[in-house]
């Protein structure tokens, strides 16, 4: 699949933890969600073509605060900015109990409370791990407020061709009437289709 989306220029702004001015501009959000260690930001630096702008890292539970991207987006010769904002992965264990209620309140801050309404947010899922409990939990929250979201299916690449319906349907069944969409950050897979999907 092409895309007629073109990213001219992708680059970090800043993180928040809590209100800040830059809610207050006009920029659209998309949102990325998702729990720790499921490859968000690799996902990202694939989706904007850049290798280390989101900061990855071996070690779950990095990102603890809210990342903003300001991205320009060339649309059909149209150029429009958004914001790609980073929200911190949830349900990492090793994390002190203290500091995951922190997150998940941070988390659910910018979704109920912070007044901004996402112009869409990808849900991303670990394709062989499954949907968790967390994820479910997210689900929720995004359809309560009636958000437009996407679900990607992360890392498709680690599962076997042979059981890629499988794992899929498995995800479908939980997410029902999501779009679900097979990502590979290592292979491109996936990636024209959520561009063209998230700026249609």
């Amino acid at each position: 699949m092409s895309s007629s989306v073109h990213i001219t220029d992708a680059r970090f702004e800043k993180g928040i933890i809590g209100t800040d001015p830059i809610l207050k501009k006009t920029v659209p959000h998309i949102v990325f969600a998702g729990r720790s260690n499921v490859g968000k930001s690799s996902l990202i630096n694939s989706l904007l073509a850049r290798k280390h702008l989101a900061k990855s890292s071996a070690t779950p539970g990095k990102t603890q605060q809210i990342n903003f991207f300001p991205v320009t987006v060339e649309i059909k010769k149209r150029r429009r900015m958004f914001y790609f904002v980073d929200l911190p992965g949830y349900g990492f264990a090793r994390l002190s109990e203290k500091r995951r209620e922190k997150l998940r309140k941070l988390i659910l801050w910018y979704l109920e409370y912070s007044g901004v309404i996402p112009q869409q947010v990808v849900l991303i899922v670990d394709a062989k791990v499954g949907p968790t409990p967390f994820d479910k939990e997210m689900f929720g929250v995004l359809e309560k407020h009636g958000y437009q979201y996407i679900v990607v299916a992360n890392k498709i690449d680690k599962v076997p061709k042979t059981h890629r319906v499988k794992y899929l349907t498995r995800i479908q069944e939980v997410f029902q009437g999501a779009r679900v969409i097979p990502y590979s950050a290592k292979t491109q897979e996936g990636r024209e289709e959520l561009l063209n999907v998230l700026f249609r």
